[in-house]
């Protein structure tokens, strides 16, 4: 078992009302991110060095820090806000905990504009550059498997969650934010489990 990713909204009682999770539907396949995204959310704290994301950033002159953003705590119910209040030393260091999570919420409200367009931006610079692995610096420690999962940018190689590519992660990203925005969702941010 490993770390997973998923898309979270201020809205996820209508997200997931009935019929999401009918596999006619089949959104899972067509919404689901894959665990090589959520290792790749990650990096900035497992290498010494400019993570791939940050790279792909500076290659493509997209800023991408509406999708970093959504990594913040901040959100009602939040499993990583209560594990950070849970492990506060003292009623000082909670205060700070929680208003860190005010500022990352106020960060968050009403995001989905801005990352849908983060992600358009991605998709259209990346889809004509052929040699995107070439191109990352991975600082001596592959864990993504970047020949692999940075090639083939326009083809979708896994089955919605399984084996995707990067290109196939940001288009199962896309395709999740316009259900999300039908559905009247006004924020999205990342829940890891």
């Amino acid at each position: 078992m490993g770390l997973d990713i998923s898309i979270e909204t201020n809205n996820s009682k209508e997200i997931h009302s009935d019929g999401y999770f009918d596999e006619k539907n089949d959104y899972f396949n067509k919404h689901s991110l894959s665990r090589t995204f959520c290792n790749l959310m990650c990096r900035k704290n497992v290498i010494d060095g400019e993570s791939e994301l940050d790279q792909i950033g500076k290659i493509t002159s997209v800023d991408i820090s509406p999708i970093t953003e959504m990594e913040s705590f901040g959100m009602e119910n939040n499993e990583e806000l209560d594990f950070y209040l849970d492990t506060a030393e003292n009623e000082e260091e909670r205060n700070k905990i929680l208003q860190q999570a005010k500022s990352n919420q106020g960060k968050l409200l009403g995001n989905i504009d801005k990352v849908s367009l983060t992600i358009e931006n991605l998709l259209f610079k990346l889809s004509t550059i052929d040699n995107l692995p070439e191109l990352l610096d991975d600082n001596g420690n592959d864990t993504l498997n970047n020949k692999k999962y940075f090639s083939e940018f326009n083809v979708d190689k896994g089955k919605g969650y399984i084996d995707n590519n990067f290109g196939q992660d940001l288009r199962n990203f896309k395709r999740f934010l316009e259900y999300a925005k039908s559905k009247g969702t006004t924020t999205v941010y990342f829940n890891y489990g």
